[in-house]
């Protein structure tokens, strides 16, 4: 006997939300409960709760509970991308049933589910202000560059992208273009050849007003807001970040590693690696480091020089001890420890020699490229929270052996390191696939 069409597609769509919280909050722990709900009738609630660790969702007679830890609550990106989820499953549940909302809404059922999660989130700001939804026009932006990602010209890679603009005209070079002229920033693009060599996405890009029209190529930079960012961004990446910072404009690029990057409210808030999509959430992850470092311009000074590294795939491994006169002997060798450089008094110059003109230096001191190269040493570089230099390139000792079942058992060389030294103080890895970890407490706190 099967199951009635109504059941069939609930049953469906509860899947498919399980599916999409297990996606994008990985580090939550999740439980069902079927419960009695005044939303069994295809009406998505997020419910409140008064622990800010706890995210509830109520669908079709289930209750979804979302915990993580309480030291680290759902942050306000996180919860409004709960509800992004709820959108965009509950209206394409409705049009299931409805023919004319299927008719006019025949956009919500094209290309990937995620990349209609992700239209969701960034849209749900510019909804508010504007009335108009821009959801359709950034999915369809996201699959022309996933087309993009698997084709090449003249055997080089495809990198290109995208500034969407949050009104209809543009504000900084007006110019009338004729409705005869203009046409749609649309997958019919991708069968032009020249399309892919007009924007580079890291200088220049479309230029697209909220209706999906294609107004200009012109160069990103020029459309960077005079602005503080909150958040240190890469700097290659430094003028697409301003471009959208405090007007509702979104650039979206296909980047020369065929990673898709989102730029939303001045940081970058979406990446696409690894054939999935993560929400960075920079600004909440960002002050957990600044909490944990106790000085603000040191840990943007690293933290900026961090993500730099990963944009180029370089790896690296910051330190900040907590209490050097305790803990750095504890982890790093005489030899490696730069107040404890000795010469040697022979003609030929040593490591230590090498390295003693940065003895006593802090790293506010140093270029920022200075930084960055004594970064890609291989080892670590070991700090106090004033900036100043302890160690360069130090192998870091392990004092205790790893547990059988611990992760330091099964973990890469950089990574057990990183968690031996969380220890003793804040740790920023750098993996040259460009990921960035911070541990804290022989933990780990997240990942970029």
């Amino acid at each position: 006997m099967s199951l009635p069409p109504v059941f069939a597609a609930s049953a469906l769509y509860d899947n498919l939300l399980q599916a999409a919280l297990r996606q994008f909050f990985g580090r939550a722990t999740f439980e069902t409960e079927p419960i009695p709900s005044l939303s069994s009738d295809g009406r998505l609630a997020i419910e409140p709760t008064n622990d800010p660790s706890v995210l509830t969702i109520r669908w079709f007679g289930s209750r979804h509970v979302l915990h993580v830890p309480a030291k680290r609550p759902f942050t306000k990106h996180e919860v409004r991308l709960a509800r992004a989820l709820g959108a965009v499953l509950a209206s394409r549940y409705r049009a299931i049933f409805d023919p004319k909302q299927m008719l006019e809404r025949g956009e919500l059922f094209r290309g990937s589910i995620e990349d209609r999660y992700v239209a969701a989130f960034l849209d749900a700001p510019s909804s508010q202000a504007q009335g108009k939804s821009r959801a359709d026009l950034v999915a369809t932006a996201i699959e022309v560059l996933r087309v993009a990602a698997l084709s090449s010209y003249e055997n080089r890679s495809i990198s290109s992208g995208l500034l969407i603009l949050e009104g209809e005209d543009d504000p900084v070079r007006p110019r009338r273009v004729s409705k005869d002229h203009l046409y749609q920033y649309s997958h019919a693009l991708t069968a032009i050849k020249s399309f892919y060599r007009l924007s580079d996405g890291m200088e220049t890009v479309f230029l697209v007003n909220r209706n999906g029209d294609v107004l200009d190529i012109v160069e990103v930079a020029r459309y960077a807001e005079r602005a503080t960012l909150t958040v240190p961004c890469t700097t290659r990446y430094r003028p697409h970040a301003l471009a959208t910072a405090g007007n509702g404009n979104l650039c979206i690029v296909l980047s020369p590693s065929h990673e898709i990057k989102i730029f939303a409210e001045g940081v970058q808030t979406f990446s696409f690696r690894n054939a999935r999509w993560h929400l960075l959430d920079l600004q909440a992850k960002y002050e957990m480091w600044e909490s944990a470092i106790e000085n603000p311009a040191l840990a943007e000074r690293l933290f900026q020089t961090a993500v730099d590294l990963a944009d180029s795939r370089e790896g690296a491994l910051f330190v900040v001890l907590r209490d050097p006169a305790a803990s750095l002997s504890q982890l790093v060798a005489p030899a490696d420890q730069l107040d404890a450089v000795r010469h040697t008094g022979g003609s030929v110059p040593t490591r230590g020699q090498l390295l003693h003109m940065l003895r006593g230096r802090n790293v506010h001191q140093l270029d920022p490229a200075v930084l960055a190269g004594l970064a890609r040493t291989d080892g670590a570089t070991v700090l106090d929270r004033t900036g100043r230099l302890l160690a360069v390139g130090a192998i870091l000792l392990h004092t205790e052996p790893p547990e059988p079942h611990s992760n330091l058992a099964v973990e890469g060389a950089r990574t057990t390191a990183a968690m031996a030294a969380g220890r003793f103080g804040a740790v920023l890895k750098v993996s040259e696939d460009g990921l960035i970890t911070f541990y804290d407490q022989q933990e780990r706190i997240w990942d970029i």
